[in-house]
């Protein structure tokens, strides 16, 4: 485990938040996805590096999320990523509507915090 690394993926998934945040206040949809899906995807890292795991693609980040959420009994875990998966397409393809990425941010926000807990 390198506490530098992990401290420097929650660094950065709080900065993209915010971002996120902001973007969303702007009518950014696709940058407002683009920012969720970052802000989690390396709090997964994070948990992951904190345990050893290997985290350097999405697979590797899906079965990491699959391990935590069997380690923390949170079966909400996998839906609130497949949330974050959502906005991820919608950055490439646009098709959610605000109310939908508002919604989809708000679940990310709460993974993230879930995930800030376990790095």
């Amino acid at each position: 485990m390198t506490t530098e690394q992990v401290n420097h993926y929650q660094e950065l998934s709080a900065r993209y938040l915010r971002h996120a945040r902001d973007l969303l206040a702007e009518g950014d949809l696709t940058q407002a996805s683009e920012k969720g899906w970052g802000a989690v995807s390396v709090l997964v890292k994070a948990a992951a590096e904190a345990r050893g795991w290997r985290h350097e693609s999405h697979r590797h980040l899906w079965q990491a999320v699959g391990r935590l959420e069997d380690e923390t009994n949170d079966e909400q875990m996998r839906e609130q990523f497949g949330l974050a998966g959502e906005l991820h397409t919608n950055y490439y393809e646009g098709w959610l509507d605000e109310e939908t990425v508002t919604r989809y941010l708000a679940a990310v926000e709460q993974l993230a915090d879930k995930l800030n807990d376990l790095a």
